[in-house]
């Protein structure tokens, strides 16, 4: 089994706002799929968890058992390491759905520069930009 990289961002303009989620999934350091979903009107930090939900969803993840998460959302990252507490009962509720995604797998959570991010960032900002078309 290949090793699993996945980067993720969420976008809102207007917090909330327009949102939309994008990732990119790469397999032993090739990218293999790209995603993006408009969400609506929603907080940064529902795109950036909805984000994360939709790549662990992927079919060439689901099968995975190792997965190394990447995101320049620091509070994303500290929250699904348990450095940070989940207050939010919205932000609970997709933990617990992500949490349940990823039960039985191997699992990273690191938080990187926006500018090591940029496919991801990317492709949120177009999925809001064709929505807004």
């Amino acid at each position: 089994m290949p090793k699993i990289d996945i980067y993720t961002d969420g976008a809102s303009r207007g917090n909330p706002g327009p949102a939309a989620c994008g990732f990119a999934v790469y397999a032993d350091g090739v990218e293999i799929f790209t995603g993006r979903k408009y969400l609506g009107t929603a907080t940064n930090n529902f795109a950036e968890y909805t984000a994360v939900i939709e790549a662990a969803k992927c079919p060439m993840v689901a099968d995975a058992h190792e997965i190394n998460f990447f995101m320049d959302s620091e509070l994303i990252v500290k929250q699904m390491t348990g450095i940070y507490r989940v207050k939010h009962p919205d932000m609970i509720m997709l933990k617990q759905q992500l949490d349940s995604i990823l039960a039985g797998k191997k699992v990273t959570f690191t938080h990187v520069r926006r500018e090591l991010n940029k496919t991801a960032d990317r492709l949120a900002n177009e999925a809001i930009d064709e929505a807004q078309k």
